[in-house]
């Protein structure tokens, strides 16, 4: 029988040691070495394949750093003469890190908005991206919609007793950013006009959107609209401008699409895409901020709009649910029953829809 190289190893280290206590102690590391070493060897001779990976390994990890890191690998940024690199690699300096606090700059916008007295006339300042929205008072729209002849109860379109709700009605549909808008929703755009120019939204609204601005107007409530609806290509570039200041302030990109996401719908995740959402301000107060909930206007609006088939859509306390900070400026069109129900109940739509 054909003994091993390993036992004849061991054999002889275990004679030597045997000789007396000194070469005792001399043999025990040496045969624990030896040990280690034919395990290792018999290891990577049954392994060939794990060996052949990982001598591929190496010369794959040398190369890919002399192409991205190279003023580690081909000088040092002292210039001290020990292997030289080129001017542009000594000019590289690596980013020094910003500590940031996350609350401190997700509020900045609204302790950097310009003045009331700075604001362009029929203007809103938009704070989410440092630009301006056009605002259509409320009498101008009503006066050119005078052909319309309203009635002053808005239809709600369901039979008598108790209405019947289902995730199939178009003014309930949910868009967040749980629920893109789907592929193939579509709906007619209708004409928010006045004399200096037109806003549209979903056609299907704006008798009821005209019934509230009048409602407030005869309780001396002064409105502006802004901001209703908005193409994909819109909210794709207030999404990107946010996105754009955080990380100016210091933010990583994906800290500061967090934040943005919070305070700008993702594009494809908003209500003001599909129509059934707007944004109200007054001349007093013409900034889309929480201060808004504190003017007259947004009293009114809180307690009345589900009078006529709109809701708070976004209200205080109910972040964790929406995925969207307070914004008492913005109105979704949800039809007289169902606003009635979310309001009475104090509830969001993702509730409300829930129980559909």
């Amino acid at each position: 029988m054909k003994v091993s190289a390993k036992d004849r190893f061991r054999r002889k280290m275990t004679g030597f040691g045997k000789k007396n206590t000194l070469c005792r102690v001399l043999a025990i590391p040496v045969v624990t070495v030896g040990m280690l070493f034919f395990h290792g060897a018999a290891y990577l001779g049954n392994n060939a394949k794990r060996l052949a990976l990982l001598a591929m390994i190496f010369p794959i990890f040398a190369v890919y750093s002399s192409f991205s890191f190279p003023i580690f690998g081909n000088g040092d940024l002292g210039g001290n003469g020990l292997n030289p690199i080129s001017e542009d690699a000594r000019d590289i300096v690596l980013a020094e890190e910003i500590d940031v606090d996350l609350e401190q700059i997700g509020r900045m916008e609204e302790t950097n908005l310009p003045a009331f007295s700075d604001l362009p006339e029929d203007m809103v300042f938009l704070e989410t991206h440092g630009d301006y929205y056009e605002l259509y008072d409320a009498s101008e729209i009503l006066e050119a919609a005078q052909e319309r002849n309203l009635d002053e109860t808005p239809d709600t379109d369901e039979p008598q007793g108790d209405p019947v709700f289902s995730r199939d009605d178009w003014r309930l549909i949910l868009v967040n950013k749980q629920h893109s808008i789907p592929d193939d929703y579509e709906f007619t755009t209708g004409a928010i006009k006045t004399m200096k120019g037109t806003q549209y939204c979903d056609e299907r609204i704006i008798d009821d959107l005209l019934r509230m601005l009048q409602a407030a107007q005869n309780d001396n409530i002064s409105l502006q609209v802004c901001s209703p609806y908005r193409t994909m290509e819109y909210q794709q570039m207030l999404f990107n401008n946010h996105i754009k200041e955080y990380m100016r302030k210091g933010l990583s990109y994906m800290e500061a699409f967090q934040l943005s996401s919070v305070a700008v719908n993702v594009p494809g995740s908003s209500e003001h895409q599909i129509g059934l959402a707007l944004d109200i301000v007054t001349p007093s107060y013409k900034r889309l901020v929480e201060g808004f909930a504190d003017t007259d206007a947004g009293k009114w609006l809180a307690e009345n709009c589900y009078k006529y088939g709109f809701i708070l859509r976004y209200p205080k306390g109910k972040e964790y649910i929406t995925g969207i900070e307070f914004e008492p400026w913005h109105f979704r069109y949800v039809g007289v029953d169902a606003a009635t129900v979310i309001t009475e109940r104090g509830i969001t739509l993702e509730e409300f829809w829930e129980e559909l």
